[in-house]
């Protein structure tokens, strides 16, 4: 009996080794087909690192829109330029499809679907448990899956791990899992996704060790998938809760009639024990408003509250109502009446030289003054349209004529391609929510947030 033990022992570790091995040694030689589930801003950078690093790539969209300017070589991310692109649709190293049958073709699988929160700042992980049913209905034994979504730990197993079990494979022998999040920060000059260090924590060591190698580069392996996805919410949650505290900051200069700006520059001198955040009229982005949520949602499942993101919470959610106040009271030192002026806001996307406006501060300003009878409209090079409660608000280019007919200008995001001279020249009043004009003090036409 311990013999016939002992041989299915030895035959269940040699079926292990040999996916293992087999697995190993095409991500070596580059032999292995890498398959990238979502084509944004996460996806699509991804999926062109790894043809370009020499990888056969397939990218996976259920938005045929995508699939098709993919195909085409047509970049519709910032982050990857036309010439890229092309490049390698051109040598065929990606393809895309929305057939999801086409998983069975591949050895490493990249989860990069987006994680976002509802209504009710509940985490909503329906394009994680789709890919993770797509994958375990579709790959075959001896294929890595690598979530890169952000989430809340036990992600990975909750969502992956069980997917693939239910279907009959064994996680850690005949098929591999491993979570390593994003970095991704778009329009960063200085780091992308080729040179920005990464994590991983696999559910068995070798797991970690197959997305080590597939990952490449400066990588650093952690014990688990949960520190990783941990690591990953407390990076953005850290900053959430220090722009907080800017935010509370500005609020508290504002009525000593302080400069914000110049008090956080002036700190940010000091070389050690001090890191600059900036006041902002919404906190934006697919991040950082919203992965605290995601911390804060499970730690209620062991009776923890999260104070400190709730009060952060609280703080940037009442930014955009304090810009509102101010915006008010600038016109009411001008004698202008709110509900007559012509408003004009500078910017729509949630950070400057982008053209994403995920939860940018553009969606409730503007439906905050509309609903006061204010006559807004919204300029931006980057973005065409905004969507407000189903209904579609059109974005123009920056046009600095139109801007000589405004009561009021409000820069709320900084792009670099606006000639900021010409707005000076041409706007009547300026609220500058980016400290855009740095050393420029308030003025009867000239206000910082």
């Amino acid at each position: 009996m311990a013999t016939t033990e002992k041989m299915l022992s030895t035959l269940n570790e040699k079926a292990q080794n040999h996916h293992y091995k087999q697995l190993w040694q095409k991500i070596q030689s580059k032999e292995a087909k890498i398959g990238i589930l979502g084509l944004g801003y996460v996806g699509l950078p991804n999926a062109v690192a790894k043809a370009e690093n020499g990888y056969s790539v397939i990218g996976f969209d259920l938005d045929e829109i995508k699939v098709e300017k993919v195909n085409r070589g047509i970049s519709y991310i910032n982050d990857v330029t036309q010439e890229e692109l092309q490049k390698v649709v051109q040598h065929r190293y990606l393809q895309a499809t929305d057939d999801f049958s086409q998983l069975k073709e591949v050895d490493v699988v990249h989860i990069c679907v987006p994680t976002p929160i509802d209504k009710y700042k509940q985490p909503d992980l329906t394009y994680v448990e789709n890919s993770s049913l797509s994958i375990a209905s579709h790959v075959s034994k001896g294929t890595l899956v690598i979530l890169e979504s952000t989430t809340y730990p036990a992600t990975t197993r909750e969502y992956v791990v069980n997917a693939l079990e239910e279907k009959g494979f064994l996680v850690g022998e005949d098929i591999f899992v491993a979570y390593s999040p994003e970095r991704i920060d778009p329009a960063n000059a200085s780091f992308n996704v080729k040179n920005t260090p990464r994590i991983v924590g696999g559910v068995t060591e070798k797991c970690t060790q197959l997305a080590l190698e597939v990952l490449g580069g400066e990588v650093r392996a952690v014990s688990s998938p949960e520190v990783a996805e941990m690591s990953k919410v407390f990076e953005n949650t850290f900053r959430y809760v220090n722009i907080a505290l800017a935010n509370e900051l500005a609020l508290v200069c504002e009525r000593m009639g302080i400069d914000v700006w110049e008090v956080i520059n002036a700190a940010a001198t000091k070389p050690y024990g001090f890191m600059p955040f900036y006041p902002t009229a919404g906190v934006g982005g697919h991040c950082i408003p919203v992965d605290p949520h995601y911390l804060s949602f499970k730690s209620k499942e062991y009776g923890f509250n999260t104070r400190m993101i709730n009060l952060a919470n609280e703080v940037n959610g009442s930014m955009i109502h304090y810009t509102v106040r101010r915006i008010l009271e600038i016109l009411n030192n001008e004698n202008k009446f709110l509900k007559d002026s012509n408003i004009v806001i500078l910017g729509a996307a949630y950070k400057k030289n982008i053209g994403d406006a995920r939860e940018s501060a553009v969606y409730m300003l503007y439906e905050e003054l509309s609903t006061l009878a204010a006559n807004v409209s919204i300029q931006d090079n980057h973005v065409e349209v905004i969507k407000i409660n189903d209904r579609i608000v059109e974005v123009e280019n920056v046009n600095y004529e139109k801007i000589k007919e405004g009561d009021l200008v409000i820069i709320l995001t900084d792009h670099d391609d606006v000639d900021y001279e010409r707005v000076e020249k041409n706007a009547q009043i300026i609220f500058d929510t980016k400290n855009v004009y740095q050393s420029k003090k308030n003025s009867p036409t000239y206000y910082k947030l």
